[in-house]
């Protein structure tokens, strides 16, 4: 179940990681400035966990449709 954007968690990420789903075409060239704009813009994802590490928080996006046509990509 995806978390909501929280701030507090946010000064605390210390970790970032990124899921995409088995059928995305995105090449893999391409896909880590993806990666980039999505966790510069973690608020406007529609898909954010955050996992509780030893030193603070994992932020985990898992990307979406909609998060792709967000930052203009193509699918």
């Amino acid at each position: 179940m995806p978390d909501s954007f929280d701030p507090y968690r946010e000064g605390l990420v210390v970790e970032q990681r990124t899921n995409w789903p088995a059928d995305c075409e995105v090449p893999q060239q391409r896909r880590e400035a993806i990666e980039r704009s999505l966790h510069n813009d973690a608020a406007s994802c529609n898909h954010l966990e955050y996992v509780r590490v030893h030193t603070g928080f994992c932020r985990t996006i898992t990307v979406t449709a909609a998060d792709l046509q967000r930052v203009g990509a193509s699918v």
